[in-house]
């Protein structure tokens, strides 16, 4: 069936149809390459903000919502409004317990302190935390070791540093790890440097200390900041913040109408946002790149209308010589889908050294917009579908046009 496109004389008649008409073909080609360019830069640009995208949030679990106490709007049970709400580890617990879909619940607390190293001092946020945080909220270590649950039951006075704090508090390649700090004029061994991170999550925090050292010298018992709370894949955030509230409203005797008692950041709603900002610009990508697609191919059938009219004569001659309407069809089918695929590979080869071109650009370096701009091959074997299919369906009209007129009419056509 597929003998005839391996048949030299195909080929030469397809060829020899593009030298006739080369300026006028190469302009028509234009369109299918400008479309399939617009659609490999822009998927791959999408991929590259995507790519970019995971890097800055992936060591974050991002189904996950901070909670904190504030004061109450409503009387309730008694107590007045305007109640400043204090959480407490034991509110922590119960909601780990009681609330379905929740994965981990990471209580926290923070305040500033001031740092001095020799003659060097700062103030800096810093936090008393658990080991489970680096769990799900991974922190980029330069040098040490996070805070471990030793650290913890001992009540240990060890302490991570910020790049920007150790940059403010030692010298230039000078060891910190195993050196001391004092703060709040209490001595602290460095136990690790970590990367001030490209987005914040929460408070921002410059240091980190083991959680019950943190309570023990501000005399916090048993109340703490926030909490991280972390859902299971398949549970919904936004149906996890709402449970835990409620629970924490009956656990502190709160209205259960009172929408000010406690503070809330749903990090899972906000990253629904951005993916399906991707998700909806991906699509975008897909419909304006297959539309200028299909107004280049349409281009490219209006040509060989043209052409079939002014070859009307050498038709009639085939028919009359024996060729039949399918063998006409055919020819002029691979003519269309050859000029089709032509120009979406060099639009393919275009794209992806622009793609090049765009991650030497922005693609480089942490501070990258667009990391490894590209597209996958199954994107480029779709497009190359794609392309065959248009290049077939449009060939169809002026072949088909092609076998309407009879050989002697076409004969005596001038």
């Amino acid at each position: 069936m597929f003998k005839f496109l391996f048949d030299r004389d195909t080929w030469q008649e397809v060829f020899d149809s593009f030298n006739k008409n080369k300026l006028r073909s190469v302009l028509t080609m234009v369109g299918v390459w400008w479309g399939i360019l617009l659609l490999i830069v822009l998927l791959g640009s999408a991929r590259g903000m995507e790519n970019s995208f995971n890097r800055l949030f992936g060591d974050f679990a991002t189904n996950s919502v901070f909670v904190w106490g504030e004061s109450t709007s409503k009387a309730f049970k008694g107590f007045q409004k305007g109640r400043w709400v204090k959480l407490t580890l034991s509110d922590a617990k119960k909601v780990e317990e009681n609330v379905e879909g929740i994965e981990f619940v990471v209580p926290r607390s923070q305040s500033q302190a001031t740092v001095t190293r020799k003659f060097l001092s700062g103030a800096f946020q810093m936090a008393g935390d658990y080991p489970l945080l680096d769990r799900v909220q991974k922190k980029k270590l330069i040098h040490g070791r996070f805070i471990n649950q030793a650290d913890i039951d001992d009540n240990k006075k060890v302490a991570l540093l910020s790049e920007d704090c150790y940059k403010q508090l030692f010298e230039k390649d000078e060891k910190a790890i195993g050196e001391y700090v004092q703060i709040n004029s209490m001595n602290f061994k460095v136990i690790g440097i970590f990367k001030n991170g490209d987005v914040n999550m929460g408070p921002t925090t410059d240091m980190h200390i083991p959680f019950t050292t943190f309570q023990q010298i501000y005399n916090r018992g048993d109340r703490i900041g926030w909490m991280m709370i972390t859902g299971k894949p398949e549970y919904d955030i936004k149906q996890i913040e709402a449970d835990t509230k409620l629970l924490l409203k009956n656990l502190n005797k709160v209205h259960p109408k009172d929408g000010r008692a406690f503070g809330s950041f749903n990090l899972g709603k906000e990253f629904s946002k951005i993916t399906g900002f991707l998700t909806g610009m991906q699509f975008l990508t897909w419909f304006v790149g297959i539309a200028t697609l299909i107004a280049g191919v349409f281009a490219i059938g209006n040509i060989l209308l043209i052409t079939i009219k002014e070859r009307t004569k050498e038709i009639g001659v085939r028919r009359a010589l024996g060729a039949t309407p399918f063998e006409i069809k055919r020819q002029i089918v691979v003519e269309a889908v050859f000029l089709t695929l032509v120009a979406g590979v060099v639009g393919i080869i275009s794209g992806g050294w622009i793609l090049i071109l765009i991650d030497a650009l922005y693609g480089q370096g942490p501070d990258a917009s667009l990391v490894n701009a590209s597209v996958s091959i199954a994107v480029v074997f779709i497009a190359l579908l794609l392309l065959t299919a248009l290049g077939t369906l449009i060939g169809l009209i002026p072949a088909f046009k092609a076998t309407s007129i009879k050989p002697i009419q076409a004969l005596r056509e001038e």
